[in-house]
């Protein structure tokens, strides 16, 4: 632990040997140097204070999202300037060792200053960027319409609309009331169906009982489902005892179905109009390890026409290529979440890219293998940092046919 801590210090202490030096060469000015260092050593001890003070037992996320957010604002932006600098240290070594010149021959003010301003300009761009994203990114939600061809869809359910949203660790939103929009956005689309894939809280149960009034707002013609998502098992916190997390679990079911959602734990629903019928199934988590793996879609499946079209709620997108598109039971669409797109990326019609799909290669909007679809969420709140970059809380909009 002391030799990591070390390893790190050192790391830190590197990247502000290079920043101060690029500050220096832009500015005499005392009271700026002096300033930066204040500053600097101030969030290091803030940093190191949340890390070191961090414990299991700490069901909030509050201290993870302080030690995220100084991360991303302040010390992973200084990487740009470190970057710049270090690319003219090695052309201006390089030129020392094939030319035989002297460093000192081969360094260029103007070139280290022009790398300096670009650098600490990148770096106070990306900084920007952050801030923006907790400030304002996080409740910059957006409905995403999406059209969906099922096979043998019942002519009952041609135009049918679906709404689904994932991920609101309603634990990261300290007021409720700055959601109203969100779930006046949902209202405004008129859903037949309202549709909750996981991850209702970070930790606790309790993280969701404020947020019980404004959710019971959205309505739906023919009801809202959910399921449960991975921390909504309480699995990263310490428990006094087994009973306590099992309680807490049974408590985040109660607290959604006073807000008027269906849980489906491995199991069906059935959606009835003019005698025809659309099966939604809803399973437990199940992910690839470390993540648990409830789903049990036999269950879910029983008693559902093997010609049935079916509708699968699964928190974790990879249930859909370890198991779902192969599973006999045919099932013709699959709702997920869990990725957030890392709330940070580029989102555009034509580029899409964000660190989180080398992880999950499916990791947002639509995607069809071996004659079965599955759509990703980007998730309706947010985790660890507090907010979005690029990649903005989604709300989706689905019309069958």
């Amino acid at each position: 632990m002391q030799k990591n801590f070390l390893i790190i210090a050192g790391i830190f202490m590197f990247l502000e040997i290079y920043i101060y030096q690029a500050i220096r060469t832009l500015t005499d000015n005392l009271w700026i140097r002096i300033g930066y260092w204040v500053v600097s050593l101030a969030v290091y001890g803030i940093f190191i204070y949340e890390i070191t003070h961090y414990q299991r037992s700490d069901k909030s996320m509050i201290r993870a999202q302080i030690m995220i957010s100084l991360f991303l604002v302040f010390i992973l932006p200084k990487i740009f300037v470190v970057l710049f600098l270090l690319i003219d240290d090695i052309i201006r070594i390089g030129g020392y060792l094939i030319g035989f010149a002297k460093p000192s021959e081969n360094f260029f003010p103007e070139r280290r200053k022009f790398l300096s301003l670009v650098g600490l300009g990148m770096s106070g761009v990306l900084s920007a960027l952050f801030i923006d994203g907790i400030t304002f990114g996080k409740y910059r939600h957006k409905v995403r319409r999406v059209k969906v061809k099922l096979p043998d869809l019942p002519v009952s359910f041609k135009g049918y609309k679906i709404i689904q949203i994932s991920d609101v660790h309603s634990g990261s939103f300290s007021d409720p009331g700055k959601l109203q929009h969100a779930v006046d956005l949902i209202n405004e689309q008129n859903p037949d169906l309202v549709l909750f894939t996981g991850d209702m809280v970070n930790n606790v149960a309790d993280e969701f009982k404020p947020f019980i009034p404004l959710f019971s707002k959205i309505k739906a013609k023919d009801g809202k489902f959910a399921v449960l998502g991975n921390h909504d098992y309480g699995d990263y916190v310490t428990w006094a005892s087994p009973e306590a997390k099992k309680y807490n679990l049974n408590t985040l079911i109660d607290y959604e179905k006073q807000a008027g959602f269906d849980m489906l734990r491995n199991e069906h629903r059935v959606i009835e109009k003019n005698g025809e019928k659309l099966y939604v199934l809803g399973v437990e988590n199940w992910g690839l390890k470390p993540f648990p793996q409830f789903g049990k879609i036999e269950d879910a499946l029983k008693g559902v026409p093997e010609s049935a079209t079916k509708i699968l709620m699964s928190h974790d997108p990879t249930h859909f290529d370890s198991i779902v598109k192969k599973h006999p039971g045919n099932i013709h669409l699959t709702l997920s979440g869990h990725t957030h797109g890392m709330q940070f990326g580029l989102d555009l019609k034509n580029v899409k890219w964000s660190p989180v799909q080398y992880r999950y290669p499916k990791w947002a909007d639509l995607y069809e293998s071996e004659g079965k679809l599955l759509y990703v969420n980007r998730g309706f709140g947010v985790i660890g940092y507090p907010g979005r970059v690029g990649v903005l809380p989604e709300i989706t909009l689905f019309e069958l046919s």
